[in-house]
């Protein structure tokens, strides 16, 4: 798992994970589940738009302008509320044409419908892009930079086959939805 996920699940875990769990009408265990496979979608949705020099510039801009992290210092306020954020922006940035077979494929393995789907993924976004927009203020990184740091934190997914697996194939890099199901499915049911 990359360490964004990590230390987003960690800050989660003091109540956050409860509000979003009222947030989407689910099961405490099933939104942590989902929300383990769908933050490191995000983030390597994210690397591969900013492998892209057009996409690196606008992720860049985009954290310096908008997503300096502030989302973090006031978790529970952000989850009493969290539309207000565009977290459904950043998902159509983030993964376009994609989105529909991301909610298909959490939806099938999460046992999340595929409305509580689209609203976690839409709660997430504003996270992963406040933990970016933290790291980018923190370090200095410049496009460059941050493109090196997303992707090395795309890589560290690969220790998880079956993550790393069902990413490529929802972000189209892959064996398509149907495998990506079948990886996702094994995967929820390690967690």
């Amino acid at each position: 798992m990359d360490a964004l996920t990590q230390q987003l699940l960690q800050q989660l875990s003091g109540g956050g994970l409860s509000q979003i769990s009222r947030q989407i009408g689910a099961d405490e265990n099933a939104t942590k589940s989902a929300l383990s496979t769908a933050m490191p979608l995000l983030v390597a949705a994210l690397a591969n738009n900013a492998s892209k020099p057009k996409g690196a510039q606008a992720l860049h801009k985009a954290l310096s302008s908008d997503h300096d992290g502030s989302v973090l210092d006031n978790l529970s306020g952000f989850l009493k509320n969290p539309m207000v954020a565009n977290g459904a922006g950043i998902l159509k940035h983030v993964l376009g044409a994609k989105q529909t077979a991301v909610n298909k494929g959490l939806s099938k393995t999460s046992g999340l419908s595929a409305s509580q789907v689209s609203q976690l993924l839409a709660i997430a976004a504003p996270l992963i892009m406040g933990m970016l927009g933290k790291k980018q203020t923190q370090q200095g990184l410049d496009t460059s930079s941050l493109t090196d740091f997303l992707l090395g934190q795309k890589k560290a997914q690969q220790s998880e086959p079956d993550l790393s697996g069902a990413i490529g194939s929802l972000l189209g890099s892959g064996r398509g939805l149907g495998g990506a199901i079948g990886m996702l499915g094994s995967l929820l049911k390690k967690r």
